[in-house]
């Protein structure tokens, strides 16, 4: 493993281990680290994982060297191996993930950290992000788990938003790796359904997140998305008939729209 460099002046116990997998995006990187740099709730690390880029991306990370716990740069498997070895090397009592051109709110870690500490009990909080898309943008706030019986489309549901604790990721053992572009999705099923966690989510008014367009996701065809996505039911034992019924809504959706 290329480890360039661990910062181990920087906090000791950390509430929050912030993770960003990046490879080749030298333009966005830096105002992803400073909205971090910026959080006014300080007790954090933060961890980067490069898929051993090209370009100016780690010459761009190292000017923030200071302020960063942990910088990996190495090929890897794809995007969900680089997130599982981010949460091997994390210390933190919750995740999350944010990529490189997504940006926190100033109170974003503060947000997340009262409703932790409010309802002791839970293990995850989705935090309202505004998502930007090509032609439009969408303030996404809250999670209906009944809807993720049959649309994906159930929640906050992007990394930027989704704070986790680690012993729940050490309890999945990470993302399964057998998915390439939606085993987030299997998380959320497996928190959800399999062992039916308890979670709360921000007030619309508290925005946590700003999800930059395009990203891993929009570069992945309908049909490879929906092909996992049945996976993920399969896998997780959901009723084969929803399964069917689920599939032929998604085709007809696709194609008349």
């Amino acid at each position: 493993m290329n480890k360039l460099f661990a910062n181990n002046s920087l906090i000791k116990k950390p509430f929050f281990s912030i993770i960003t997998v990046v490879k080749n995006d030298e333009n966005n990187i830096e105002k992803t680290i400073e909205s971090i740099n910026q959080q006014s709730f300080k007790n954090y690390e933060y961890i980067i994982i490069d898929g051993k880029s090209s370009d100016k991306t780690i010459t761009r990370i190292l000017k923030y060297k200071k302020k960063i716990n942990i910088l990996i740069s190495q090929k890897d498997n794809g995007i969900y191996y680089a997130m599982n070895k981010g949460i091997n090397l994390s210390n933190g009592e919750v995740i999350v993930f944010i990529n490189s051109g997504d940006l926190f709110s100033k109170n974003a870690l503060r947000f997340i950290y009262n409703k932790f500490k409010k309802y002791q009990k839970i293990d995850f909080v989705f935090g309202t992000v505004l998502r930007h898309y090509t032609k439009k943008s969408i303030l996404k706030s809250g999670f209906n788990r009944n809807k993720l019986i049959y649309n994906f489309d159930f929640a906050t549901a992007h990394s930027t938003g989704f704070f986790l604790k680690k012993k729940i990721y050490n309890l999945l053992k990470g993302f399964d790796t057998r998915y390439k572009c939606s085993a987030d999705y299997d998380v959320y099923h497996k928190i959800f359904f399999k062992y039916k966690l308890n979670g709360k989510s921000t007030p619309k008014n508290q925005l946590v997140g700003i999800v930059a367009p395009g990203g891993f996701s929009s570069k992945v065809s309908f049909f490879e998305h929906l092909k996992e996505e049945i996976k993920i039911r399969f896998n997780n034992n959901q009723n084969l008939l929803l399964i069917s019924i689920i599939l032929l809504n998604a085709l007809i959706k696709h194609y008349f729209k």
